[in-house]
């Protein structure tokens, strides 16, 4: 049985400090209250979900501990941040590789998300020495799931997204592909404190710029659709580029691939129609924010990218999103965008199969359902997008 109280306290021990993010708790006794009674986790996957949520607890711990010691990183300045979003499984992984090019913008590293402190700029022998370390603990992290690298676009070195800064704060709207938490995350979408999350998520970029050039930064995670009003409270200059795929083909891409994330953590075989239904969700109520922010007073601070444009040429889908981030887009950027996607092709890291039948859904119920998002965006069916490619 996990609870809240005790990790907190193991945490406070390991790190030598009190956590003072006290609005936080709420956040954490609800994942465990859905990992108890939902999850129905064997003693096995429930050892391994305590440790993770120990560990993320353990680097939000060891930030407070900078801050407390230098009080001058809370000054650090995060500047018109652009955050890269959108349901999913429609490309905002592929969208956050071409941001990678561009040096005008600085990412998160693989690294630096599974091993934040210290920070990079303060220490940087031990930086240099977790960089080279990075795939051999990416290889002891990585879910052993059968043909993941075709389902998830990770290299070595390579950009990585904010989900490992807000399980900092328990607000990872991700942990419900990883677990089955369904109440965890109707009270992440209805009740959680954005706000104080991304606080958290800020904290962890001034740790990482501390005593270095100020970046701009680009912040890939999909699950940001749902707190874009609390973003722009805490980063007041942020802008937003948003991806868009049939949503009916993104929904049957996360059922799959939240399939695969948590069989691994029980002995026997899940029910995928139980894995659709709450996908079906999941993807609902993502839609519905988006639905609810675009058509907002903040509307024009997001620049949309269509999916399969961007497959089809991403070299200009980057020059249209400059465009809408009012920069320029440099020849050399472009080519640099053009030669990566032609190492990269449709597939190259293996074939990733899967179809909405499978989780027990209605290719036609469903697509009526997103019918009103894929009518504002003017989002395609994903065989006519695709065909467009071919043509």
């Amino acid at each position: 049985m996990l609870e809240a109280e005790a990790i907190i306290a193991e945490a406070e021990h390991r790190v030598g400090v009190e956590d003072s993010d006290y609005s936080l708790l709420c956040n954490l006794e609800a994942l465990v209250a859905s990992l108890n009674d939902d999850a129905r986790l064997p003693a096995a996957g429930e050892a391994g979900a305590r440790s993770w949520i120990l560990g993320r607890t353990v680097d939000r711990l060891e930030g407070l501990r900078w801050l407390r010691d230098y009080r001058e990183i809370a000054l650090e300045p995060i500047a018109a941040p652009v955050f890269l979003t959108g349901l999913p499984r429609s490309g905002t992984t592929y969208f956050q590789f071409l941001f990678d090019h561009d040096s005008r913008f600085r990412l998160i590293r693989g690294w630096e998300a599974m091993s934040p402190s210290p920070p990079p700029g303060f220490d940087p022998a031990s930086a240099q020495r977790r960089r080279a370390e990075e795939e051999d603990r990416r290889r002891a992290m990585r879910p052993p799931v059968e043909n993941f690298d075709a389902m998830h676009l990770i290299d070595q070195g390579g950009p990585e997204e904010c989900h490992p800064f807000l399980e900092q704060s328990y607000a990872a709207a991700g942990l419900n592909n990883l677990f089955a938490v369904p109440r965890f995350f109707d009270f992440l979408a209805d009740q959680v404190d954005f706000e104080a999350a991304y606080a958290v998520h800020k904290r962890q970029l001034q740790l990482l710029q501390w005593r270095m050039e100020t970046p701009r930064w680009a912040l890939k995670y999909p699950n940001h659709v749902l707190a874009m009003d609390s973003i722009l409270k805490v980063y007041p200059d942020a802008r937003f580029v948003m991806t868009h795929r049939d949503p009916v083909q993104t929904l049957a891409s996360i059922a799959n691939l939240s399939l695969k994330l948590r069989q691994i953590r029980y002995d026997d075989p899940l029910d995928p129609h139980e894995v659709g239904r709450q996908m079906l969700h999941f993807v609902r109520r993502h839609i519905d924010r988006i639905m609810e922010f675009t058509g907002g007073p903040d509307a024009d601070r997001v620049t949309h990218v269509d999916y399969y444009a961007l497959l089809d040429d991403p070299a200009k889908a980057m020059v249209d999103v400059h465009i809408g981030l009012g920069l320029e887009s440099p020849a050399q950027l472009q080519n640099a965008v053009a030669r990566w996607r032609a190492a990269n092709p449709k597939n190259a890291r293996g074939p990733n199969d899967y179809s909405l039948e499978q989780f027990g859904l209605d290719t036609p119920a469903v697509a009526e359902q997103f019918g009103d998002y894929m009518r504002r965006f003017d989002i395609p069916r994903e065989r006519e997008g695709l065909s467009r490619l071919a043509g």
